[in-house]
């Protein structure tokens, strides 16, 4: 059992040397696929972030290195658990309210911009519309 054990575990533990080999010619022929969903993300970034101020949530500080926003809710609420099902409910974008994030969160909502362009407006407009009617 030992040997077909030290056998097997080869193909378990780690990628055989055909898959790493594979692995580094997609990366390297990856490079303009990356570059163009950088920008891609990055129109997406910028729009998302440019709507939510005009909204009226603060952004302290804009992400670099992930497709979310944490933004500052305490304009419109000081229960980021209600305030993100209520989003959901009456407007259908789903966001994550900050306390998930930990108690020095709370107050924050956390936005995703992994989604086209124009589902970005279309869920902006519809925070935009049930804000200004609540």
């Amino acid at each position: 059992v030992r040997l077909l054990q030290k056998l097997v575990q080869n193909f378990f533990i780690a990628a055989n040397t055909m898959s790493q080999w594979a692995g580094v010619t997609a990366l390297k022929e990856a490079a303009p696929d990356v570059q163009r969903m950088v920008s891609i993300y990055d129109k997406r970034r910028k729009l998302m972030i440019q709507r939510l101020r005009k909204i009226g949530f603060g952004i302290a500080v804009e992400p670099v290195g992930a497709f979310y926003v944490l933004a500052n809710a305490k304009k419109f609420t000081n229960d980021s658990l209600k305030f993100a099902f209520k989003l959901l409910e009456e407007t259908g974008v789903g966001t994550a309210p900050g306390i998930n994030f930990g108690s020095n969160a709370e107050g924050y909502i956390r936005f995703s911009y992994a989604n086209s362009i124009e589902n970005i407006s279309e869920g902006m407009d519809r925070i935009e519309r049930y804000l200004k009617g609540s």
